[in-house]
């Protein structure tokens, strides 16, 4: 028999959801059948559906043996820290995350990626301490392509990732604006509301008419300053919904694509690029995050923004087209 009491990590999650994490080598088969006849939680049988709450104690009518075999811990590496940090507090991290480095893992790069490295940073400064938890685990609420750069946000605990990934998924709370280069000249504000479907065989998106069906995507895109030969702007881009690629895409359906974006971009001008930046991909950069609204326990968030410095390539970019070394 074994006890534990739930924390404030693990507060509010339903039981079965609760194992899942916690007994990772168990089929979810097992888990339901250990609810039923080897589970207690304050000394009571509880439905799956149960909702734990902090200071409740379960007991594990199981050998050491079972226990063992159910659990699954996962070995922490270590990676060096590549990311720069433009914000944090005990509840979150604001990273910088820099060209070429994955937001999370996948099928190539499963260790060495931004959530990893984040993970052995928190680890190393005392703010996660993987043996003191069961199943919370820091995690990023946004996502950014490899090679875009920029902010991404990660939560340090239980409850803030929870109503991080909440304020990330609904209207109102976090503004979330880039900046990048386009082909063309751009004089007005744009609002672009359109559908999309993914072709996952080329991860690429395409953008759909409005009367078709697909998941909606809205952009909207403020032209800050045309280059001096009038075959650029410089704009800044708002995301209202979060659809892969959807700033690439929507902006080159709309006629202005993104320069050195081999995906949705403009051949001749990516040539053009290339010879004279050595610019290879998209020029897109995650750069200011807009808490408008928040929810506790992020209230002290309220009216902030976080603002990331922009990549080294950018100053040779913008001196040779606009005149300037910097955006404001």
């Amino acid at each position: 028999m074994m006890k534990l009491t739930i924390t404030q990590n693990e507060d509010k999650q339903r039981l079965d959801r609760f194992l899942k994490k916690y007994f990772k080598g168990a089929p979810l088969s097992r888990i339901y059948s250990l609810i039923r006849t080897k589970i207690k939680v304050n000394g009571k049988k509880v439905s799956p559906e149960t909702v734990l709450a902090e200071g409740d104690e379960l007991t594990f009518y199981l050998t050491d043996e079972e226990l063992a075999s159910y659990r699954k811990t996962k070995e922490t590496v270590s990676f060096k820290k590549q990311f720069r940090i433009a914000y944090e507090d005990e509840n979150l991290l604001v990273a910088e995350k820099p060209f070429g480095l994955l937001t999370h893992g996948d099928g190539k790069e499963k260790k060495n990626h931004l959530a990893n490295q984040a993970l052995g940073y928190l680890i190393h400064t005392g703010a996660y301490d993987p043996a003191r938890e069961r199943t919370f685990v820091p995690a990023p609420v946004n996502r950014l392509d490899r090679n875009t750069t920029g902010l991404v946000i990660i939560g340090k605990n239980y409850d803030s990732l929870k109503t991080l990934n909440r304020m990330i998924r609904e209207r109102g709370f976090i503004r979330k604006l880039y900046v990048t280069i386009v082909s063309g000249r751009l004089e007005k504000e744009l609002h672009l509301v359109d559908r999309m479907e993914k072709d996952e065989r080329t991860n690429k998106i395409r953008v759909l008419e409005s009367t078709e069906e697909g998941k909606t995507m809205e952009t909207r895109v403020r032209p800050l300053e045309v280059s001096k030969d009038g075959a650029y702007t410089l704009v800044e881009v708002e995301l209202i919904t979060g659809r892969t690629h959807q700033i690439r895409a929507h902006l080159a359906k709309a006629g202005h694509p993104i320069i050195g974006d081999e995906k949705y971009g403009d051949p001749r001008v990516n040539q053009k690029v290339r010879k004279a930046f050595h610019l290879t991909t998209q020029l897109l950069h995650a750069r200011r995050l807009v808490f408008e609204k928040t929810l506790p326990p992020l209230k002290n968030m309220e009216g902030k923004m976080v603002t990331a410095s922009l990549p080294g390539n950018w100053k040779q970019i913008l001196e040779s087209l606009f005149g300037r070394e910097n955006i404001d």
